[in-house]
């Protein structure tokens, strides 16, 4: 019979030092036994106890964490029971999902998602009046955040979405901008801004030739969506026929490499189809020459002289450089030069109302001093147009 007073099987007694089974259930070895009882015996003396004061202490650690955890679970089943209906079973409810509380979440690099390369394919193919941009030394296409928007509020996506039913549903303006954040998450368009390509060099800002409309742009951290905002594309769409492309170009040079094994009749003809080119080619140069000497002779016999297809060397298509076919040189014009008004100043102007007996206004400027102090005393023996004739001479 039991003694009522004695531990339970398994556990325990006090002051006894505990030792940790082995894996399967075994015991460890003497030696092993020895060695924790004497690592626990240096632990003790570092916490100035005795080894079974010592024991006493990591058991009650060990409860105080355990009754502190059991605490904090159920503090955690009954907030998540409050809101459940009453009289029900209480349990957990789901959290919101995440980003429904507007909060910010880390875009992680990875394969993206299905639905957003679906969406990507959509916008890729929609009127966004896409912009070319600098970006870490590459170009690529840029676009504002509002035609994107207006896109996924068309019919267009209606019927996308009618193809593909996992294309999101658009509601409100919530949704509308959780869809468009699904290509930022999915690392397919990310949010730009506009940015100085010197930024932060020690030399001063150079003055160089900047094209118009195409921006040098830096990548944000906040990926937001709104209207005024640009994002750029990252998303290239499908590669396939880029892949075809290479497979059709990596062929065509294996085949003229193995040209020595081309039949007899392949090979004479490509050999008279180089001696055609190479023959076009001479008459090019030889053109080229002979408009260079015609225009030399006629230059000094007629000139200005007489150029041979002007457009030769010019920036136009193909057709353009022959038209037309022959135009006179073109010599820059010289400029004439305008006579410049000779305006009186207020000393001028005394003087001469000095020689003719009337005295200046008191608000004379040049051109209209001039005109009434000439006027005034030829009225009698000239007429009008004449007196109009002198000022402009003047």
């Amino acid at each position: 019979m039991q003694n009522p007073n004695s531990p339970p099987p398994g556990a325990i007694p006090p002051g006894a030092i505990p030792i940790p089974m082995g894996p399967g259930g075994q015991m460890p070895t003497p030696q092993q036994i020895a060695a924790m009882q004497q690592q626990l015996a240096a632990e003790a003396q570092k916490h100035g106890m005795t080894v079974p004061q010592f024991v006493e202490h990591i058991k009650a650690q060990r409860m105080a964490q355990l009754q502190q955890a059991q605490r904090m679970q159920q503090q955690q089943q009954q907030q998540g029971g409050q809101g459940g209906p009453q009289g029900g079973p209480q349990g957990p409810r789901p959290g919101p999902p995440p980003g429904a509380q507007g909060q910010p979440q880390p875009i992680r690099p990875g394969p993206p998602n299905p639905v957003a390369i679906a969406l990507a394919n959509f916008l890729r193919g929609q009127q966004l009046k896409p912009r070319t941009c600098i970006i870490n030394g590459e170009r690529k296409d840029m676009f504002r955040v509002k035609r994107a928007l207006r896109a996924l509020e068309s019919p267009a996506y209606a019927k996308a979405r009618a193809k593909n039913p996992a294309l999101p549903e658009i509601k409100d303006r919530a949704s509308l901008e959780n869809t468009f954040k699904l290509l930022p998450m999915s690392m397919l368009a990310l949010r730009v801004s506009k940015s100085d390509p010197h930024e932060g060099h020690d030399h001063a800002p150079k003055k160089g030739k900047r094209i118009k409309g195409l921006w040098t742009v830096k990548i944000e951290q906040q990926q937001d969506a709104g209207d005024d905002m640009y994002y750029v594309w990252l998303y290239e769409g499908s590669q396939i026929m880029r892949k075809v492309y290479g497979a059709l170009a990596l062929v065509l040079i294996f085949t003229v490499v193995l040209y020595p094994l081309w039949p007899l009749v392949l090979r004479q003809g490509v050999y008279y189809l180089s001696w055609g080119f190479l023959m076009l080619l001479g008459l090019f140069f030889l053109m080229a020459i002979f408009r260079v000497i015609l225009f030399c002779i006629t230059y000094f016999v007629v000139p200005p002289g007489l150029w041979l297809y002007p457009n030769l060397w010019e920036d136009v298509s193909f057709m353009d450089s022959f038209r037309p076919v022959w135009a006179w040189h073109e010599t820059a014009k010289p400029k004439k030069k305008k006579k410049a008004s000779k305006s009186v100043n207020a000393e001028s102007a005394a003087q001469l109302a000095g020689q003719t007996g009337h005295p200046p206004p008191a608000t004379a400027t040049t051109t209209a001093t001039t005109t009434q102090v000439q006027t005034a005393p030829q009225q009698r023996s000239y007429v009008a147009p004449r007196v109009e004739e002198l000022a402009d001479d003047e």
